[in-house]
């Protein structure tokens, strides 16, 4: 059985290296997934990986479809899942390219469907989501990091926007006063998710850019594309190690 999901964000939505076995669609209760199941061989282990916004990459942040995902994980056997995610900079240490391995996250999303505790209850439920992460998971990509020669930060509170715009520069500046270090918009609710459904998540962040108001120039995809580039490479190798390091 595979127990531990790949969930690819922008930069990754496939896994070079990795030896297909076969593809899997399931039907969710709550509708379609952002991508088939790829299961396969990657670092000698058997994994599943789920593109997030679609192999294609045409989903925005704010119609992906969070409890397919999640569900379809959980329904096929998967215990651990390590999300990759692209984000910008609010701490000025954080520098584009450098990986990130967020500890906290603050929730600034609006209008998404962001628990599966909704009808046909026989109580009310509520998960303890004191730290969102597992503790567990992030202590595997934080000894994994030990390994390898790039920047990786142990630990960034990640501020989750709406999306599908960016930010404007005084979000920016009320988000690095409220704590967070890194911006993104997929963290939630699939951080929360699959907490609900008792699973093991932990995100590995990659820094694409410097938030808004924080570089000395506009934003633009370009920019974002080839920071990708590098920060995705280096994902890479630290997937490879934290595989090679599973039991």
């Amino acid at each position: 059985m595979t127990e531990l999901a790949i969930i690819g964000g922008s930069g990754l939505t496939k896994l070079e290296g990795l030896e297909i076995t076969n593809r899997q669609v399931l039907k969710t209760p709550y509708g379609e997934m952002s991508s088939p199941i790829i299961h396969g061989v990657y670092a000698d282990k058997s994994i599943a990986f789920l593109a997030r916004h679609g192999t294609q990459h045409t989903i925005p942040p704010h119609k992906i479809n969070y409890r397919a995902n999640i569900w379809a994980l959980k329904h096929i056997g998967v215990k651990n899942i390590l999300a990759i995610a692209a984000v910008g900079s609010i701490h000025p240490d954080m520098q584009p390219g450098d990986l990130v391995i967020p500890h906290q996250i603050i929730d600034y999303t609006w209008g998404r469907e962001h628990t599966f505790f909704t009808e046909d209850l026989s109580h009310v439920t509520h998960i303890d989501f004191t730290q969102p992460y597992c503790e567990e998971l992030r202590n595997m990509l934080l000894d994994s990091a030990q390994e390898v020669d790039f920047k990786i930060f142990s630990q960034g509170v990640y501020g989750t926007t709406q999306g599908p715009r960016l930010e404007t520069a005084a979000e920016i500046d009320r988000m690095e006063q409220d704590g967070c270090d890194i911006v993104g918009m997929t963290g939630m609710p699939e951080a929360a998710l699959a907490r609900e459904l008792e699973l093991c998540y932990a995100t590995c962040a990659v820094v694409a850019n410097e938030a808004a108001g924080r570089g000395n120039a506009l934003i633009t995809m370009e920019e974002i594309e080839e920071n990708l580039t590098d920060g995705i490479d280096y994902v890479r190798q630290l997937l490879i190690q934290v595989i090679q390091d599973l039991e």
